[in-house]
């Protein structure tokens, strides 16, 4: 991301975005931007498996039922983020801001809230496990 770029546009990245750099561009296309995320995970500040962090101006509109997902901590990958993997794709078109938060963000949050219910050390591997295969493929 160019310098700035959260205060330059939406919380979000769609296809194209002038605010992502040459170098990010190519991270993101290798799947590999969030590397550096694992600094956060040695700190304690994040796991490798939980609900992707989101941007706060998003959250301030969770419903009650979606605030569930800040008692969770956040993770470098996710259930929803395997589901939206091409996400930055399907955010094209005039209005993708909207269609992100009406349709997309719900429909994550409600596919990490089942997961998380139901989540054991064996299904956080068998993500992690999926996460980086989904990476090389």
């Amino acid at each position: 991301m160019i310098a700035n770029a959260a205060t330059l546009g939406p919380g979000i990245t769609s296809k194209g975005d002038p605010r992502v750099s040459g170098v990010g561009r190519l991270l993101r296309s290798a799947k590999i931007d969030e590397l550096p995320q694992l600094m956060n995970v040695l700190k304690g500040d994040m796991s490798l498996v939980g609900p992707r962090p989101e941007d706060p101006r998003y959250v301030a509109q969770y419903t009650p039922e979606q605030k569930r997902i800040l008692h969770f901590r956040p993770g470098i990958t996710s259930a929803a983020s395997l589901v939206y993997r091409n996400e930055e794709e399907m955010l094209s078109g005039l209005d993708w801001e909207a269609l992100y938060q009406k349709e997309i963000l719900p429909a994550k949050l409600s596919i990490d809230l089942v997961y998380l219910s139901q989540r054991t050390l064996l299904s956080d591997f068998l993500l992690i496990v999926r996460t980086i295969l989904s990476m090389l493929s």
